[in-house]
């Protein structure tokens, strides 16, 4: 996804970003904001059970 979706979703969101932020940290802002564990890019992808994950595929070029 790109910065702008993201930052686009945050917004929507009522998510507060920071000037600065950068893309792992908006994500997981917005997952924060949801309720979910902030795991974007911190685990195996081999680990991962969130298959239905929106930050999925990001997450596993950025692990």
């Amino acid at each position: 996804m790109k910065m702008q979706e993201i930052k686009a979703m945050a917004m929507s969101m009522g998510v507060m970003l920071m000037k600065g932020m950068d893309k792992t940290e908006m994500i997981r802002a917005i997952q924060r904001a949801e309720g979910n564990p902030e795991c974007f890019a911190t685990m195996d992808p081999a680990m991962c059970s969130q298959m239905n994950c929106l930050w999925q595929k990001d997450c596993m070029i950025a692990v």
